[in-house]
């Protein structure tokens, strides 16, 4: 049976508007971006396949070009308009955490780089400029690596800082594995940064791991 032969209060566009996206679950949400299924399958049952098939929301939101393009009912138009999704998405959290309060709520910088660096396949480096209200000046991506590593320098990311006039920072890299588990060199990194910072009367804040689970704070783990 076609959707549109649903029961009104059983479509699941309908159902959106009326009561809310959180109220759909994964498959509902997925056919809504489907917006049509295929030949002798609603949106909700080919939504329901595909996610069987990847075996997750978020196996599939960060599935290659490849990968997603081999499914039925999937292709590059799909591709396309789900990366465009996803980055509006990105832009929309960047957007709320830095009008001048975002700080105030440490889950939004958590969901922030959650979003940001959690699925990336290569080590990324990155730093929150602040300001000495802590407001944020600037988010930056300043070092890629490998799948296991980023080279960072220290000069770099302190010339930065005193261009922005920032009085503070936060940085955050992500673990490609997933395990958001502190290694030897990321303590000796941050303390030589930290140490390099003070002679510039500059503070760095938190040092932020990010793996499949909340980000780990340094910080709250009892600093370096």
């Amino acid at each position: 049976m076609a959707i549109t032969d649903w029961p009104m209060d059983e479509r699941p566009r309908e159902r959106l508007l009326q009561k809310g996206a959180a109220t759909l679950s994964d498959a509902e949400l997925l056919a809504i971006f489907l917006r049509v299924g295929v030949v002798g399958k609603s949106a909700v049952d080919l939504a329901r396949e595909l996610l069987l098939s990847f075996g997750s929301l978020r196996a599939l939101l960060t599935a290659s070009h490849h990968d997603f393009c081999v499914h039925k009912g999937l292709g590059d138009a799909k591709y396309a308009l789900l990366q465009a999704v996803l980055e509006m998405g990105r832009r929309h959290l960047a957007e709320e955490w830095q009008r001048g309060d975002g700080l105030d709520s440490p889950l939004r910088v958590r969901q922030y780089l959650s979003a940001t660096l959690r699925d990336r396949c290569r080590e990324v480096f990155a730093v929150i400029f602040l300001d000495n209200r802590h407001r944020v000046l600037r988010f930056e991506e300043m070092f890629l690596g490998t799948i296991d590593g980023a080279t960072v320098h220290i000069r770099e990311v302190l010339k930065r800082a005193l261009e922005l006039n920032a009085a503070a920072l936060i940085v955050a890299h992500n673990h490609p594995s997933g395990v958001a588990e502190p290694s030897a060199a990321d303590l000796s990194l941050t303390r030589r940064l930290d140490q390099a910072m003070q002679l510039l009367d500059l503070r760095l804040l938190d040092h932020f791991i990010v793996g499949d689970g909340e980000p780990l704070s340094l910080r709250e783990q009892g600093g370096w």
